[in-house]
């Protein structure tokens, strides 16, 4: 058993520390808010983000970054993608040991177009202080997680031994943990999907039912499969956990934050009133803005990725949208890699 700090005390950090808990790790958990890190250690609990659910008494709460990753090896990147860069920072500005980071966190970065891991190890060119990063993707709610129900999940690294270690530290009866080669289809699977189930989201808002959500989930994967094959993703790897499963339970749950946004949208709520509302990140926002710029950069078709970034950013309607949509000019459906 070892000891790992989980750094975001979310409710996917949250639910991923008892997952090492539960394990017998020691696990450490690091927030900002004093309060937050009182709640747990006193309650055991954490129940703005994870409501009903008792904490196991070896996860124990930090404020001071320092000393939540002394003496740890193995750190949980749980943080928003907008805070990847600057947690990267403060963490290797006070780290003792080489580090393995598994993030676990599913977006990409406007403006860069940088997965998570590509962040990471851009942060931290010219320390001697990363061992490796993993990424853990897969269909997995934490209010799920947090209940010890039947989850499983994919860890991808460039090392495979860093992957490995990972699969070690997770795996469990209840959750289930598969190595995956495919860094780059991987963290790919989990950040677009979330572009899909906000379309699914508005959809929904918009009143439209199953047929329709049924063929954005289809041609999404069509598209989020064109874009991972033009940046060297293998295929295959998006009819997996990281990639398929991912974007079923994000376009068709209640716990989907994204689906939950997007359906505000389509009722009629603007982006900043969502935002509001919603009081966590919702990824599938950033994420579209900087799938828009790939699709342009590489010459990719992304209609639906398009359509969403249109009713965001351009104050297109999203009924004028699904209109746009439905009216392209006729295709084959066998059109669907590198076109």
């Amino acid at each position: 058993m070892t000891t790992i700090a989980v750094l975001g005390s979310g409710s996917w950090g949250t639910a991923l520390g008892m997952v090492l808990a539960d394990n017998g790790h020691d696990v450490r958990m690091w927030a900002r808010r004093s309060d937050q890190i009182e709640e747990i250690n006193t309650k055991k609990t954490n129940a703005r983000y994870l409501p009903d659910v008792i904490l196991p008494e070896n996860m124990v709460g930090f404020t001071s970054l320092q000393e939540a990753v002394h003496p740890v090896d193995v750190v949980v990147l749980a943080v928003p993608v907008k805070a990847i860069r600057e947690e990267t920072k403060k963490l290797l500005e006070v780290a003792v040991h080489p580090l393995t980071i598994i993030h676990v966190s599913k977006g990409i970065e406007p403006g860069t177009q940088k997965r998570v891991s590509e962040m990471i190890e851009e942060e931290a060119a010219g320390h001697s202080l990363l061992k490796a990063v993993v990424a853990l993707s897969g269909p997995s709610h934490a209010e799920e997680v947090s209940r010890r129900q039947p989850t499983t999940v994919t860890v991808s690294s460039l090392q495979t031994d860093a992957s490995q270690q990972a699969q070690d530290l997770f795996m469990n009866q209840n959750f289930r943990v598969y190595t995956h080669t495919d860094l780059v289809g991987v963290e790919l699977g989990g950040a677009l999907k979330n572009i899909i189930a906000l379309v699914c989201g508005v959809t929904n808002g918009l009143g439209y039912g199953d047929n329709t959500k049924a063929a954005i989930m289809t041609r999404g994967l069509a598209e989020i499969t064109r874009m991972g094959v033009k940046l060297g993703a293998d295929p295959l790897t998006f009819s997996g956990l990281s990639g398929l499963g991912d974007l079923i339970v994000t376009c068709t749950s209640v716990h989907s934050r994204n689906f939950r946004a997007g359906k505000m949208i389509g009722q009629g709520l603007s982006l900043d009133e969502v935002l509001d509302q919603m009081g966590m990140a919702v990824e599938g926002v950033r994420t579209t803005q900087a799938a828009f710029e790939m699709a342009k950069r590489f010459e990719v078709e992304m209609p639906i990725t398009n359509a969403i970034y249109n009713v965001l950013f351009n104050d297109v309607l999203p009924h004028d949208a699904a209109g746009e949509l439905m009216g392209r000019v006729k295709k084959h459906e066998e059109e669907q890699l590198g076109k």
